[in-house]
């Protein structure tokens, strides 16, 4: 049951992915472009070419901002990851003895670990 439910979690997961991987380009290629005009802004020393850079700035940033959204297909990139991590855990093996002296004595070890 558990491996079914991280199935579906994971279809969904997927889907929503897919669904914001345009968004998701658009925000890193915003980011990058948002990058190079800071440093060139940095580097050039007219006034002319420091005003053009601020309003190519700001366009960027709004081309960016409006794709904001995009952070829920990183997160669903996040639970994809997760879960993929889960199926691939091994489940912890309990030995069981029929003795109940047995299982007290690992009890009693255990506790005092602690």
């Amino acid at each position: 049951m558990k491996k079914f439910l991280l199935f579906v979690l994971g279809l969904v997961a997927l889907a929503v992915l897919l669904a914001n991987l345009g968004p998701m380009v658009l925000l890193a290629v915003g980011g990058w472009l948002l990058y190079v005009v800071f440093k060139k802004f940095l580097k050039t020393e007219s006034t002319l070419k420091k005003i053009g850079l601020v309003v190519i700035g700001l366009i960027v940033v709004c081309i960016t901002l409006s794709n904001i959204y995009a952070v829920i297909g990183v997160a669903a990139a996040y639970v994809l990851y997760m879960i993929y991590k889960e199926w691939k855990r091994e489940p912890k093996e309990r030995e069981f003895s029929d003795d109940p002296f047995t299982n007290f004595e690992k009890q009693w070890a255990e506790l005092n670990k602690l």
